[in-house]
């Protein structure tokens, strides 16, 4: 929030998400405010800083009360999630300045200014005490009293406070109203960030109601599904195809994808799939980014710290068993298992060039400073000394908003980036996989129905180890993918039956499985193993 002529006003595209501990006092959270902004604002000033609610004025006690501030008192007294919680930061220059008196040289003298001149009773007027942290409480007294003409806030809703305050509760309502003014709708649409309903699916949802598929569904709206970029990808590298397509002056992530797979025949195969050297970083996160948004999957291999850094989050709890070099695994090791102050001495100093070149080689005054030596050098091996790589891989993450929705909805999307243990089940892709049957009561359905049995069948036995295939490798060969994509499969994966082949078969673009209609079960079993095993990549149509 800066000054803009007599005001304060909040400046627009600079809010971020900040992760704290709900008892966070006034003090501490604005210096994790302001850290988390010079993080992402390279322009900030180093300050000082003040920490203003929305109406402009400082954070000080939870409005309606005398207690110090706390953000857990805070929310419950405004009734909102922490979530919808919006706060500012401030330089104290142009705080001081926005509440300076123009015309006195006095700097006890506070004058609150309102947004805009509109029409009152008195009943809706009550006094304001002095902005002024540093001021004795007989003072403030004594100067209420000389300045009370001056020194007045109104309220904007006359239906706020339909009486006038009793005697008895001035003193305390006035309090309120100097830390806490309510604001009109139509100011808190001009001044406020507030986070805004996304359209999704024709309908508008709250913070409260979006799901991940929702994030994905909005983000993808941007997606001109009636041109393609065309990737001409060998099975056997990937990797080098997905950059050639990815670097071609034609490529746009806001066309569908066009993918021809290259078998060592020569075939080409048309698919509409998802694809994954120098720059790599800001392409692997432009690759991320797009497959997630197209609907494909996230790449679950980030570190659960390394995504929290990318979200904004505060959490950073890296152990040395992350570091792979051996000789400084091992010298983080010695510090973390020193046994006395004595030790811990000998063990920086004799590895004092190391942490020298992270900036964590510091006198040690206690046993305790260990961990801080430890955590401080992991955060520089895995962050600090990557930053411009990582920055490059955020702007590629960037691509259809996607770093941006990270931001906003860490709770959600980070999953889709970290590493998880997450498997399939045999009930998920039972769920997961429509039966297309013929009509109820013909011969074709009856041969269907057993051979639909015998599908559940093989599920479980795939689940639980008693085929040659695992589940994961049946969602592969219907599909392309080994895990579900976080905005789920679309086109709705079916299962469909035959009788002219013995062998499974599959088409990846269209998610559908086709099952062969055989007489038992374990010729259904050993047949599927096959045809899952022999399959060419993805599977074959």
């Amino acid at each position: 929030m800066l000054r803009n002529g007599v005001d304060l006003k909040p400046v627009r595209g600079k809010m971020l998400p900040l992760w704290t501990m709900p008892e966070v006092a006034a003090a501490d959270l604005l210096k994790q405010a302001v850290q988390k902004l010079k993080t992402f604002n390279k322009d900030m000033d180093d300050g000082p800083y003040r920490l203003l609610f929305p109406d402009g004025s400082e954070v000080v006690v939870v409005p309606g009360t005398e207690k110090p501030f706390l953000l857990a008192e805070y929310k419950k007294e405004i009734g909102k999630p922490y979530c919808r919680i919006t706060l500012f930061v401030c330089p104290d220059e142009h705080f001081q300045e926005a509440y300076a008196d123009p015309d006195s040289d006095s700097d006890s003298e506070v004058i609150v200014r309102t947004r805009r001149s509109l029409e009152f009773s008195e009943a809706d007027t009550v006094l304001c005490e002095p902005l002024n942290e540093s001021t004795p409480k007989h003072q403030i007294k004594q100067e209420v009293m000389e300045t009370q003409k001056t020194e007045q806030i109104v309220i904007s809703d006359s239906e706020d406070c339909p009486d006038p305050p009793k005697p008895a509760m001035l003193k305390y309502y006035s309090t309120y109203t100097c830390v806490y003014a309510p604001q009109t709708e139509e100011e808190e649409e001009d001044d406020m960030p507030a986070p805004v309903p996304m359209d999704v699916g024709g309908k508008t949802m709250m913070d409260s109601d979006i799901t991940l598929p929702d994030i994905i569904y909005d983000l993808s709206q941007s997606i001109d599904h009636g041109r393609v970029s065309r990737f001409n990808v060998c099975r056997s590298d990937v990797w080098d195809g997905a950059l050639r397509g990815f670097k071609r002056s034609t490529f746009s992530e806001k066309c569908d994808l066009l993918v021809r797979f290259t078998d060592d025949a020569g075939v080409f195969e048309d698919s509409v799939d998802t694809a994954v050297r120098e720059d790599e970083y800001f392409l692997a996160g432009k690759m991320i980014a797009v497959s997630v948004v197209h609907g494909g999957p996230g790449p679950h291999f980030l570190s659960e710290d390394f995504v929290h850094f990318l979200a904004g989050q505060p959490s950073f709890k890296a152990t040395v068993n992350l570091i792979t070099d051996e000789e400084i695994g091992q010298a983080l090791r010695e510090i973390e298992s020193a046994a006395s102050l004595e030790d811990l001495q000998d063990c920086t100093l004799k590895h004092s060039t190391m942490l020298q070149t992270a900036g964590c080689f510091r006198s040690v005054k206690s046993l305790e400073d260990k961990m801080t030596i430890v955590s401080d050098f992991l955060r520089w091996f895995i962050i600090d000394r990557n930053m411009c790589v990582i920055d490059r891989f955020k702007e590629g993450l960037s691509a259809l908003g996607l770093y941006n929705a990270l931001q906003l909805y860490p709770a959600l999307l980070s999953p889709v980036l970290c590493h998880v243990e997450k498997q399939l089940t045999a009930e998920l892709l039972e769920d997961l996989f429509r039966p297309d049957l013929s009509p109820l009561g013909s011969n074709r359905r009856v041969r269907e129905g057993k051979t639909l049995g015998f599908w559940n069948d093989y599920l479980l036995d795939c689940q639980e180890g008693q085929t040659a295939v695992s589940v994961e490798e049946v969602l592969m060969f219907a599909t392309g993918l080994n895990s579900l994509p976080p905005s789920g499969l679309n086109p709705q994966p079916k299962l469909e039956f035959i009788e002219d082949s013995p062998y499974p078969m599959a088409n990846t673009c269209a998610n559908t499985l086709k099952l062969p209609v055989l007489s038992n079960f374990e010729l259904f079993k050993s047949n599927m193993d096959f045809g899952i095993q022999n399959s060419p990549g993805f599977g074959c149509f």
